[in-house]
Protein backbone atom coordinates (compact mmCIF):
# COMPACT_ATOMS: atom_id res chain seq x y z
CA UNK A 1 0.00 0.00 0.00
CA UNK A 2 1.26 3.48 -0.85
CA UNK A 3 2.39 5.66 2.02
CA UNK A 4 -0.20 8.23 3.15
CA UNK A 5 0.25 11.65 1.56
CA UNK A 6 1.88 14.47 3.50
CA UNK A 7 -0.74 16.74 4.99
CA UNK A 8 -3.65 14.45 4.03
CA UNK A 9 -6.79 14.91 6.14
CA UNK A 10 -9.63 12.41 6.52
CA UNK A 11 -12.93 12.67 8.40
CA UNK A 12 -12.89 10.58 11.59
CA UNK A 13 -15.85 10.08 13.91
CA UNK A 14 -15.52 10.87 17.61
CA UNK A 15 -16.24 7.65 19.50
CA UNK A 16 -15.96 9.13 23.00
CA UNK A 17 -15.10 12.27 24.94
CA UNK A 18 -13.71 11.49 28.39
CA UNK A 19 -13.06 14.21 30.96
CA UNK A 20 -9.66 13.69 32.57
CA UNK A 21 -9.45 16.77 34.78
CA UNK A 22 -11.32 20.06 35.09
CA UNK A 23 -9.26 21.43 32.19
CA UNK A 24 -8.48 18.40 30.02
CA UNK A 25 -10.33 15.80 27.97
CA UNK A 26 -9.42 12.74 25.94
CA UNK A 27 -10.91 12.35 22.47
CA UNK A 28 -11.25 8.84 21.06
CA UNK A 29 -11.46 8.76 17.27
CA UNK A 30 -12.83 5.82 15.30
CA UNK A 31 -10.73 4.81 12.28
CA UNK A 32 -12.66 3.11 9.44
CA UNK A 33 -11.19 -0.10 8.12
CA UNK A 34 -10.15 1.40 4.77
CA UNK A 35 -8.01 4.07 6.54
CA UNK A 36 -6.33 1.96 9.22
CA UNK A 37 -3.07 1.62 7.34
CA UNK A 38 -3.01 5.39 6.75
CA UNK A 39 -3.31 5.96 10.51
CA UNK A 40 -0.74 3.36 11.55
CA UNK A 41 1.56 5.25 13.92
CA UNK A 42 4.74 4.93 15.91
CA UNK A 43 4.60 5.44 19.69
CA UNK A 44 4.96 9.19 20.36
CA UNK A 45 3.56 10.53 17.08
CA UNK A 46 0.85 13.17 16.90
CA UNK A 47 -2.30 14.07 14.97
CA UNK A 48 -3.25 17.46 13.57
CA UNK A 49 -6.94 18.31 13.94
CA UNK A 50 -8.51 20.90 11.68
CA UNK A 51 -11.55 23.09 12.15
CA UNK A 52 -13.01 25.80 9.94
CA UNK A 53 -14.89 28.35 12.02
CA UNK A 54 -18.54 28.94 11.08
CA UNK A 55 -19.63 31.82 8.84
CA UNK A 56 -16.49 31.77 6.74
CA UNK A 57 -14.04 31.98 9.64
CA UNK A 58 -10.38 31.14 9.33
CA UNK A 59 -9.14 27.55 9.44
CA UNK A 60 -7.65 26.48 12.77
CA UNK A 61 -5.18 23.60 13.12
CA UNK A 62 -3.88 22.15 16.36
CA UNK A 63 -1.56 19.23 17.05
CA UNK A 64 -2.23 16.66 19.78
CA UNK A 65 -0.13 13.62 20.63
CA UNK A 66 -1.56 10.13 20.42
CA UNK A 67 -1.71 8.58 23.90
CA UNK A 68 -2.98 5.13 22.91
CA UNK A 69 -0.45 2.32 22.33
CA UNK A 70 0.80 1.84 18.79
CA UNK A 71 -0.37 -1.20 16.82
CA UNK A 72 2.09 -4.05 16.42
CA UNK A 73 4.19 -3.99 13.27
CA UNK A 74 2.75 -7.28 12.00
CA UNK A 75 -0.87 -6.56 12.90
CA UNK A 76 -3.61 -4.40 11.39
CA UNK A 77 -3.70 -0.62 11.76
CA UNK A 78 -5.52 0.97 14.72
CA UNK A 79 -9.30 0.77 15.06
CA UNK A 80 -9.21 3.80 17.35
CA UNK A 81 -6.89 6.67 18.22
CA UNK A 82 -6.92 8.64 21.45
CA UNK A 83 -5.51 12.11 22.08
CA UNK A 84 -5.45 14.35 25.13
CA UNK A 85 -6.52 18.00 24.89
CA UNK A 86 -5.72 20.47 27.65
CA UNK A 87 -7.72 23.70 27.78
CA UNK A 88 -5.55 26.71 26.94
CA UNK A 89 -6.70 30.15 28.00
CA UNK A 90 -8.03 31.83 24.87
CA UNK A 91 -7.31 28.67 22.83
CA UNK A 92 -9.79 28.45 19.96
CA UNK A 93 -9.54 24.72 19.30
CA UNK A 94 -9.10 23.57 22.91
CA UNK A 95 -12.19 25.58 23.93
CA UNK A 96 -14.11 24.00 21.04
CA UNK A 97 -12.97 20.54 22.16
CA UNK A 98 -14.04 21.12 25.76
CA UNK A 99 -17.38 22.82 25.16
CA UNK A 100 -18.71 21.53 21.85
CA UNK A 101 -17.22 18.23 20.64
CA UNK A 102 -19.39 15.23 21.47
CA UNK A 103 -19.50 11.54 20.56
CA UNK A 104 -20.76 11.13 17.01
CA UNK A 105 -19.18 14.35 15.72
CA UNK A 106 -16.84 14.16 12.75
CA UNK A 107 -13.40 15.82 12.83
CA UNK A 108 -10.90 16.44 10.04
CA UNK A 109 -7.71 14.65 11.10
CA UNK A 110 -4.29 14.59 9.41
CA UNK A 111 -2.40 11.32 9.15
CA UNK A 112 0.11 10.73 12.01
CA UNK A 113 3.39 12.64 11.98
CA UNK A 114 6.31 13.43 14.28
CA UNK A 115 9.73 12.02 15.18
CA UNK A 116 9.52 12.06 18.99
CA UNK A 117 9.22 8.29 18.85
CA UNK A 118 10.52 4.99 20.14
CA UNK A 119 9.98 1.97 17.92
CA UNK A 120 9.70 -1.12 20.19
CA UNK A 121 10.82 -3.43 17.37
CA UNK A 122 14.19 -1.65 17.11
CA UNK A 123 14.68 -1.07 20.84
CA UNK A 124 17.08 -3.40 22.69
CA UNK A 125 15.17 -6.26 24.31
CA UNK A 126 16.45 -5.32 27.77
CA UNK A 127 16.77 -1.57 27.19
CA UNK A 128 16.30 0.88 30.06
CA UNK A 129 14.43 4.08 29.12
CA UNK A 130 13.42 7.15 31.05
CA UNK A 131 11.17 10.16 30.52
CA UNK A 132 10.85 13.53 32.21
CA UNK A 133 7.51 15.16 31.48
CA UNK A 134 5.49 18.12 32.62
CA UNK A 135 1.71 18.56 32.41
CA UNK A 136 0.28 17.42 29.08
CA UNK A 137 3.76 16.21 28.11
CA UNK A 138 2.62 12.87 29.50
CA UNK A 139 0.52 12.25 26.38
CA UNK A 140 3.10 10.91 23.87
CA UNK A 141 5.16 9.29 26.63
CA UNK A 142 2.14 7.28 27.75
CA UNK A 143 2.01 5.72 24.27
CA UNK A 144 5.78 5.19 24.22
CA UNK A 145 5.91 3.50 27.63
CA UNK A 146 2.84 1.30 27.10
CA UNK A 147 3.98 0.18 23.64
CA UNK A 148 7.54 -0.58 24.76
CA UNK A 149 6.62 -2.52 27.90
CA UNK A 150 4.08 -4.63 26.01
CA UNK A 151 6.44 -5.45 23.14
CA UNK A 152 9.70 -5.96 25.07
CA UNK A 153 9.28 -8.30 28.09
CA UNK A 154 12.65 -7.34 29.60
CA UNK A 155 12.59 -3.58 28.92
CA UNK A 156 12.32 -1.08 31.77
CA UNK A 157 10.88 2.42 31.84
CA UNK A 158 11.22 5.17 34.46
CA UNK A 159 8.71 8.03 34.29
CA UNK A 160 9.40 11.26 36.19
CA UNK A 161 6.37 13.50 35.86
CA UNK A 162 5.67 16.99 37.13
CA UNK A 163 2.19 18.44 37.60
CA UNK A 164 0.72 21.37 39.49
CA UNK A 165 -1.66 19.35 41.69
CA UNK A 166 -3.05 15.82 41.84
CA UNK A 167 -6.38 17.11 40.52
CA UNK A 168 -4.70 18.59 37.43
CA UNK A 169 -2.81 15.40 36.54
CA UNK A 170 -3.78 13.99 33.13
CA UNK A 171 -4.11 10.24 32.55
CA UNK A 172 -3.73 9.44 36.23
CA UNK A 173 -5.60 6.12 35.94
CA UNK A 174 -3.79 5.06 32.77
CA UNK A 175 -0.37 5.59 34.35
CA UNK A 176 -1.47 3.78 37.51
CA UNK A 177 -2.59 0.88 35.32
CA UNK A 178 0.90 0.66 33.81
CA UNK A 179 2.36 0.52 37.30
CA UNK A 180 -0.03 -2.28 38.27
CA UNK A 181 0.61 -4.23 35.07
CA UNK A 182 4.41 -3.94 35.10
CA UNK A 183 5.37 -3.42 38.77
CA UNK A 184 8.95 -4.64 38.33
CA UNK A 185 9.65 -2.82 35.07
CA UNK A 186 7.79 0.49 35.31
CA UNK A 187 9.04 3.06 37.81
CA UNK A 188 6.89 6.12 38.51
CA UNK A 189 8.03 9.27 40.29
CA UNK A 190 5.55 12.11 40.70
CA UNK A 191 6.40 15.67 41.73
CA UNK A 192 3.68 18.25 42.41
CA UNK A 193 4.74 21.88 42.14
CA UNK A 194 1.83 23.44 44.07
CA UNK A 195 0.68 20.71 46.46
CA UNK A 196 2.32 18.61 49.12
CA UNK A 197 1.99 14.83 48.87
CA UNK A 198 1.41 12.51 51.81
CA UNK A 199 4.36 10.46 50.64
CA UNK A 200 7.04 10.76 48.02
CA UNK A 201 9.04 13.81 46.99
CA UNK A 202 8.45 17.27 48.43
CA UNK A 203 6.61 19.79 46.26
CA UNK A 204 8.38 22.25 43.99
CA UNK A 205 9.46 22.75 40.40
CA UNK A 206 11.66 20.24 38.60
CA UNK A 207 14.45 22.58 37.60
CA UNK A 208 17.99 21.79 36.45
CA UNK A 209 19.50 21.77 39.93
CA UNK A 210 16.83 19.52 41.40
CA UNK A 211 16.98 17.05 38.51
CA UNK A 212 20.77 16.88 38.66
CA UNK A 213 20.57 15.60 42.23
CA UNK A 214 17.36 13.57 41.87
CA UNK A 215 18.08 11.48 38.78
CA UNK A 216 21.21 9.64 40.03
CA UNK A 217 19.27 8.68 43.16
CA UNK A 218 16.46 7.17 41.08
CA UNK A 219 18.21 5.14 38.42
CA UNK A 220 21.62 4.32 36.93
CA UNK A 221 21.88 7.35 34.65
CA UNK A 222 24.81 6.02 32.50
CA UNK A 223 22.90 2.82 31.73
CA UNK A 224 19.76 4.50 30.37
CA UNK A 225 19.40 3.75 26.65
CA UNK A 226 17.27 6.77 25.80
CA UNK A 227 15.76 9.82 27.50
CA UNK A 228 12.46 11.40 26.43
CA UNK A 229 11.79 14.98 27.56
CA UNK A 230 8.36 16.47 26.92
CA UNK A 231 6.46 19.45 28.25
CA UNK A 232 6.91 23.19 28.63
CA UNK A 233 10.06 24.79 27.21
CA UNK A 234 11.56 25.63 30.61
CA UNK A 235 11.23 22.09 31.95
CA UNK A 236 12.67 20.49 28.81
CA UNK A 237 15.63 22.87 28.66
CA UNK A 238 16.37 22.42 32.37
CA UNK A 239 16.23 18.63 32.00
CA UNK A 240 18.52 18.75 28.97
CA UNK A 241 21.12 20.78 30.88
CA UNK A 242 20.87 18.47 33.90
CA UNK A 243 21.45 15.39 31.74
CA UNK A 244 24.37 17.07 29.99
CA UNK A 245 25.91 17.82 33.37
CA UNK A 246 25.51 14.15 34.30
CA UNK A 247 27.46 13.09 31.21
CA UNK A 248 24.54 11.87 29.11
CA UNK A 249 25.35 12.02 25.38
CA UNK A 250 23.08 14.38 23.45
CA UNK A 251 22.29 11.60 20.98
CA UNK A 252 20.49 9.72 23.77
CA UNK A 253 18.18 12.64 24.53
CA UNK A 254 14.93 13.21 22.59
CA UNK A 255 12.78 16.29 23.09
CA UNK A 256 9.32 17.57 22.30
CA UNK A 257 8.16 20.97 23.51
CA UNK A 258 4.46 21.57 24.11
CA UNK A 259 4.50 25.26 24.92
CA UNK A 260 6.92 28.09 24.21
CA UNK A 261 6.54 31.62 25.48
CA UNK A 262 6.85 34.27 22.79
CA UNK A 263 10.52 34.84 22.07
CA UNK A 264 12.41 37.07 19.71
CA UNK A 265 13.32 35.50 16.36
CA UNK A 266 16.80 34.15 15.94
CA UNK A 267 19.14 36.93 14.88
CA UNK A 268 20.11 36.93 11.23
CA UNK A 269 23.76 35.92 10.80
CA UNK A 270 26.12 38.68 9.72
CA UNK A 271 26.15 38.99 5.95
CA UNK A 272 23.04 36.79 5.51
CA UNK A 273 20.64 39.20 3.84
CA UNK A 274 17.39 37.71 2.60
CA UNK A 275 16.50 38.78 -0.94
CA UNK A 276 13.48 41.02 -1.46
CA UNK A 277 12.16 38.38 -3.85
CA UNK A 278 13.22 34.86 -4.67
CA UNK A 279 11.92 31.51 -5.88
CA UNK A 280 11.33 28.24 -4.11
CA UNK A 281 11.16 24.85 -5.76
CA UNK A 282 9.35 22.34 -3.57
CA UNK A 283 8.83 18.60 -3.94
CA UNK A 284 5.74 17.22 -2.20
CA UNK A 285 4.18 13.78 -2.66
CA UNK A 286 6.30 13.18 -5.75
CA UNK A 287 5.33 16.40 -7.54
CA UNK A 288 7.52 19.51 -7.85
CA UNK A 289 6.77 23.13 -8.60
CA UNK A 290 8.59 26.46 -8.58
CA UNK A 291 6.98 29.64 -7.24
CA UNK A 292 7.98 33.16 -6.19
CA UNK A 293 8.64 33.99 -2.54
CA UNK A 294 7.34 37.40 -1.56
CA UNK A 295 9.38 39.75 0.59
CA UNK A 296 9.28 38.58 4.23
CA UNK A 297 7.30 35.46 3.38
CA UNK A 298 8.23 32.04 4.76
CA UNK A 299 8.92 29.15 2.41
CA UNK A 300 5.84 27.37 3.75
CA UNK A 301 3.52 30.30 2.99
CA UNK A 302 4.98 30.58 -0.51
CA UNK A 303 4.28 26.88 -1.12
CA UNK A 304 0.80 27.06 0.45
CA UNK A 305 -0.25 29.77 -1.99
CA UNK A 306 0.21 27.18 -4.72
CA UNK A 307 -0.12 23.81 -2.93
CA UNK A 308 -2.87 23.86 -0.30
CA UNK A 309 -1.87 20.33 0.72
CA UNK A 310 1.54 21.37 2.08
CA UNK A 311 1.90 19.93 5.61
CA UNK A 312 1.75 22.28 8.59
CA UNK A 313 0.04 22.69 11.95
CA UNK A 314 1.33 25.25 14.45
CA UNK A 315 3.37 27.60 12.20
CA UNK A 316 5.32 28.45 15.34
CA UNK A 317 8.38 26.23 14.98
CA UNK A 318 7.18 23.78 17.64
CA UNK A 319 5.36 20.81 16.09
CA UNK A 320 7.74 19.92 13.24
CA UNK A 321 4.94 19.01 10.82
CA UNK A 322 6.42 21.19 8.04
CA UNK A 323 9.90 19.62 8.17
CA UNK A 324 11.67 19.72 4.80
CA UNK A 325 15.12 19.00 3.39
CA UNK A 326 17.11 21.81 1.74
CA UNK A 327 18.27 20.36 -1.59
CA UNK A 328 20.00 23.53 -2.77
CA UNK A 329 20.33 27.18 -1.84
CA UNK A 330 20.48 28.67 1.62
CA UNK A 331 17.73 29.49 4.09
CA UNK A 332 17.50 31.15 7.48
CA UNK A 333 15.33 29.72 10.26
CA UNK A 334 13.77 32.18 12.70
CA UNK A 335 12.86 29.67 15.42
CA UNK A 336 13.38 25.96 15.93
CA UNK A 337 11.87 24.05 18.84
CA UNK A 338 11.16 20.83 16.92
CA UNK A 339 14.22 19.61 15.05
CA UNK A 340 17.15 18.00 16.83
CA UNK A 341 20.73 19.02 16.12
CA UNK A 342 21.39 15.96 13.96
CA UNK A 343 18.46 16.91 11.71
CA UNK A 344 19.52 20.52 11.17
CA UNK A 345 23.10 19.42 10.57
CA UNK A 346 21.83 16.98 7.94
CA UNK A 347 20.04 19.81 6.11
CA UNK A 348 16.48 19.72 7.45
CA UNK A 349 14.56 22.90 8.26
CA UNK A 350 11.12 23.97 9.41
CA UNK A 351 9.49 25.49 6.33
CA UNK A 352 7.21 27.69 8.46
CA UNK A 353 10.23 29.41 10.00
CA UNK A 354 12.54 29.45 6.97
CA UNK A 355 13.24 32.38 4.67
CA UNK A 356 15.43 32.34 1.56
CA UNK A 357 18.94 33.77 1.79
CA UNK A 358 19.78 32.92 -1.82
CA UNK A 359 17.54 33.84 -4.72
CA UNK A 360 16.89 30.20 -5.59
CA UNK A 361 16.02 27.60 -2.97
CA UNK A 362 14.93 23.99 -3.43
CA UNK A 363 13.30 22.01 -0.64
CA UNK A 364 11.93 18.47 -0.42
CA UNK A 365 9.05 17.54 1.91
CA UNK A 366 9.32 13.87 0.87
CA UNK A 367 12.73 13.13 2.44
Amino acid sequence: MAAPRHGAFHPLTVAAVDRLTDDSVALTLRVPEELREDYRHAPGQHLTLRRTAPEGGAEVRRTYSICSPAPSADGPGPEQLRVGVRLVEGGEFSTFAHKEIAAGDVLEVMVPAGRFTLEPTTAPASGHYAAIVGGSGITPVLSIAASLLAARPDARFCLVRSDRTAASTMFLEEVADLKDRYPARFQLVTVLSREEQESGLPSGRLDEERLASLLPALLPVPEVTGWFLCGPYGLVQGAERALGGLGVARTRVHEEIFHVEDTAPTARPAGATAPATGRVTARLDGRSGTWPVQDGESLLDAVLRNRADAPYACKGGVCGTCRAFVVSGEVRMERNFALEAEETEAGFVLACQSHPVTEEVEIDFDR
